[in-house]
């Protein structure tokens, strides 16, 4: 090999520079937000769903319940606990899910997800002191 230096050198580089962004944060991996729950989601001990089931798929529930309330003209949800509930982002989420900041925002921020639920709802306003 002639020019074995130069190739040993061009492939750590290659192997270095490709590497780097992993090493580079290794540890720094931020945390998973909590959101936040009001005195009133606390009180009600559980959610429409399971709470696993609402992290993994509330994004699916919401779709469900647009389609049923919009194309099907259905209004109540049977969900956990054999409990009915009213089909409703505003009426029923948000009941318990108030500050759209410390519970909505946080995680889709996280996740960079850009929702399009308050392009047709109306988006909920802070409380006076809330930031």
């Amino acid at each position: 090999m002639y020019d074995g230096g130069k190739i040993l050198t061009g492939l750590i580089l290659g192997v270095v520079l490709l590497t780097f962004p992993f090493w580079y944060n290794l540890g720094r991996a931020a945390k998973m937000p909590e959101p936040e729950l009001t005195a009133k989601a606390k009180q009600a001990k559980y959610c429409v769903e399971p709470k696993s089931y609402m992290k993994a798929y509330h994004m699916d529930l919401l779709n469900k319940w647009r389609d049923e309330v919009v194309r099907g003209g259905s209004r109540i949800y049977v969900g956990f606990k054999a409990k009915e509930y009213d089909m409703s982002l505003q009426n029923t989420c948000l009941k318990c899910h108030e500050n759209k900041k410390k519970f909505c925002d946080e995680c889709h921020n996280f996740a960079d997800v850009k929702p399009y639920c308050w392009e047709c709802h109306l988006e909920p306003k802070e409380a006076k002191g809330e930031k």
